[in-house]
């Protein structure tokens, strides 16, 4: 079996019942086959962001996974596509959003898979999240760079 690798998962949904689809979604990425969460941000409410429709629901996970960043994309896209995922055109409104933030000190540039995320650091929606799973990674720069996108926690 491979080493493990620790990998941050954002996730968004702003269709639906958000709140549940993102709250399930944690649940299934902790039964995918090879990955164990390690850490849970809390919930945070963002008005879309270069997107459409209702406000989102976000959270970011660190996990610790056996499987490839391949293998990872493959097993989160399923659980979009189980979730109704679709795609009708770019940064539709979704019942269900994940991407692969980081993946180990690993950096993938494909067709079909970039990490680190090429937008992360761009992101209050991501950069907040990220912070609560992973405090030493994000600077209170980072932070003070998107204190002009509105969010805030869901308790």
């Amino acid at each position: 079996m491979r080493e493990p690798v620790t990998a941050c998962i954002a996730l968004g949904a702003n269709l639906g019942d958000a709140r549940y689809t993102v709250m399930q979604a944690i649940k299934y990425i902790d039964h995918i086959s090879g990955c164990s969460v390690m850490a849970t941000s809390r919930l945070y409410r963002t008005a879309p962001w270069q997107a459409q429709g209702p406000d989102f629901v976000n959270a970011v996970v660190r996990i610790e996974t056996h499987l490839t960043a391949p293998e990872l994309l493959q097993a989160l896209q399923a659980l979009e596509l189980a979730a109704g995922r679709e795609r009708p055109y770019v940064n539709a409104p979704r019942t269900l959003d994940l991407d692969i933030l980081l993946y180990g000190a690993g950096r993938i540039d494909s067709p079909e898979l970039t990490v680190p995320h090429p937008r992360m650091m761009q992101r209050a929606f991501v950069l907040y999240p990220l912070a609560d799973v992973w405090p030493d990674f994000v600077q209170l720069k980072d932070l003070q760079r998107v204190q002009d996108q509105p969010i805030s926690r869901l308790d």
